[in-house]
């Protein structure tokens, strides 16, 4: 029975509430819930979004929800898991903003993010494990899982990750393809996807966009309005590998090009980026809303989501259609462990980048502990490891 939007909606409410840590906790949380606890999908859909996402420009982390969204609930589900997971980032973005140009300063969160991380990284390792015992069938699928973790662990590039990919890919292919060859009976039913009518109707917010654009000429908040929504959107159309990638190329425009921010207003914008839940993308919504109050925190949050959101339904379309090929199954034999080995090194980063502290060690043993013996939801690990950074640190 397909979920219905109202569970989408609150499901990835929650999930876009408590994913600090980056891209692969979030992609964590989503594991936990709509696989490992609602049994929705599989996690070889998870690790199939992940791939997909990987080679698609924009917020990877967004992309996948949204290909999570649409398998679950074709192009609606998909509208509504995107506005769900980014509406807590969104309006805690938009309050950090307020305060900070009427004060001047962000609010003081170290002792609570010391608590965190430890626990986000102790569920992208309950993950991993969860999902290497699913995936990971021979000797050769080890070595690859260590391999891609170790490599992405130390290289912290892009192209590294693609590269990976690529080269599991292959292997996949060459090695498995024989063994994966379906008869003709089993083939795949065809995805049933919604009517064309219900597509229009969800394009019909970037057609109203368009409209704007040619409205603006003449008119300065317009005309501000239609610069916002051409620049986030090329940014996000433009950069491959995620929220750190885009970074540079973001301070770029916006401070040296655009003089929409100084030098430190941009830094303390990803810094907001940082210590609020989901995607460090949510910067932009820090200066759309320098630029033009709340109405330009919301034009520049959707012009830089938007667009590779629906880009990804576009492709995942695509991809449902090949996805149960006798060469596509193959591959994927050699993706799903490196994508396994990547997730675990994310865990790492995150403690080694922050500090292997004696708290932190015991945050996430305990964390762990409690995740993958007892079973504790990761929505409640979360903010009690938070909270325990601000009692004992």
């Amino acid at each position: 029975m397909k979920p219905s939007l109202t569970y989408l909606f609150l499901t990835f409410l929650r999930i876009g509430a408590t994913s600090w840590g980056g891209f692969m906790a979030l992609i964590s949380m989503i594991q936990k819930k709509v696989v490992e606890q609602d049994k929705n999908l599989e996690g070889t859909d998870i690790m199939e979004g992940i791939s997909l996402a990987s080679v698609l420009p924009g917020p990877m982390a967004v992309n996948v929800v949204s290909f999570v969204g649409y398998k679950l609930g074709g192009w609606t589900g998909a509208l509504v898991s995107v506005v769900a997971v980014l509406l807590p980032s969104f309006l805690l973005m938009l309050g950090l903003s307020h305060l900070y140009f009427q004060y001047g300063d962000i609010p003081a969160m170290s002792q609570f993010f010391a608590g965190i991380l430890p626990a986000v990284a102790a569920i992208i390792v309950s993950v991993a494990v969860n999902l290497g015992e699913k995936s990971i069938k021979d000797i050769p699928q080890i070595v690859i899982a260590i391999a891609s973790g170790i490599l992405v662990f130390y290289s912290k590039s892009y192209l590294t990750t693609l590269a990976i990919l690529a080269v599991c890919g292959v292997f996949g292919y060459f090695y498995y393809y024989k063994s994966s060859v379906v008869p003709a009976s089993q083939d795949a039913k065809p995805v049933q996807t919604e009517s064309s009518q219900k597509t229009y109707w969800l394009l019909l917010p970037l057609l109203g966009l368009g409209v704007l654009g040619v409205w603006a000429n003449g008119n300065p908040l317009l005309e501000l309005h239609k610069t916002i929504l051409l620049t986030f959107s090329g940014m996000s159309l433009s950069q491959f590998g995620g929220g750190y990638v885009i970074i540079p190329t973001m301070q770029k425009i916006v401070v040296d090009g655009m003089k929409w921010l100084s030098n430190r207003e941009f830094v303390d914008a990803v810094a907001m980026g940082q210590i609020t839940p989901g995607p460090i993308f949510v910067s932009a919504t820090f200066i759309g809303y320098k630029l033009a109050g709340f109405w330009g925190a919301l034009n520049a949050t959707i012009s830089i989501f938007a667009p590779t959101a629906v880009l990804t339904i576009f492709c995942a379309r695509f991809f449902n259609k090949i996805s149960k090929s006798a060469v596509v199954t193959a591959i994927f034999k050699g993706l799903r462990p490196a994508i396994i080995g990547m997730i675990a090194s994310a865990a790492l980063t995150i403690l080694w980048g922050n500090g292997i502290s004696v708290f932190a060690a015991a945050i996430f043993g305990i964390a762990l502990l409690v995740i993958m013996r007892f079973k504790v939801d990761p929505v409640y690990v979360i903010p009690v490891a938070g909270i325990t950074g601000i009692l004992i640190l």
